[in-house]
Parts: structure tokens; C-alpha cells; sequence
């Protein structure tokens, strides 16, 4: 069972929320982009050489490799470390998703620390 601070879970509540959505947002543009994508195909090679198709494929793939929706949790609860999150669970600047906005709060974070204020708003 994860036990962590209520700031915690908020900010893990909206890190999600904006990867469903941006999830869902992939599956309507490549669902779009992969059926224009197979007509060019079929039109211009016959569909012997489906390059566009399996490109749109290779660009999903890479996308969900960076969002990686629910990798976090796993190395959540596997390597026990709930107090942080899923910040905690990524590396800060890592290559992917939670990765970039975790880099971006701690540096946001260490400003707001260097001008003097000690509150922290992210539960880091």
C-alpha cells in the first residue's frame, strides 16, 4: 500500500490526468494521420511500399515510450520510494514525460529557495 503526503498525491492526480489526455490526443491524431497515411500507400505503391503507414506506427511507438502512462507506478511500488510520488520514480531531465516536468519543477523549486522562500508547493 503507497502511504505519501496529500501534496503528493495531488500533483501525481494532475500528472496523470494530463497524460491521459494527452494519450487520448495521440490516439484521434495518429488514428487520423495513420488512415491518411495507408491511403498515400496504397496510391503511390500500390501498397507493396507502406513507408508512410509503419512511420506513423514507429512515431506512436516513440510517443508512448516517452509518455510512458503507467511505468511510473510500477517502479513506485516496486523500489518503495511513495513519499515522493511519481517524481520519484523518474529521474529529473529523463527522457520522457514525468522526467521534463519533474525537471522543470525542481528548477522552479531552486529559484523559488534561492530568492528566500522556503515553502515548496510540490511536496519535494
Amino acid at each position: 500500500m503507497i502511504e505519501t503526503h496529500r501534496k503528493v498525491v495531488i500533483r501525481d492526480f494532475a500528472i496523470f490526468q494530463l497524460k491521459l489526455f494527452l494519450d487520448a490526443g495521440k490516439d484521434f491524431v495518429l488514428s487520423m494521420l495513420s488512415i491518411g497515411a495507408l491511403a498515400v500507400d496504397l496510391l503511390a505503391g500500390g501498397g507493396k511500399r507502406p513507408r508512410l503507414f509503419y512511420s506513423v506506427m514507429r512515431v506512436a511507438e516513440r510517443f508512448d515510450l516517452w509518455l510512458n502512462l503507467n511505468g511510473a507506478i510500477s517502479r513506485l511500488e516496486r523500489e518503495g520510494i511513495e513519499e515522493q510520488g511519481l517524481f520519484g520514480a523518474s529521474e529529473a531531465g529523463s527522457d520522457n514525460l514525468i522526467g521534463k516536468i519533474e525537471e522543470v519543477v525542481r528548477r522552479e523549486a531552486e529559484k523559488r529557495s534561492n530568492k528566500g522562500d522556503a515553502s515548496d508547493d510540490f511536496g519535494l
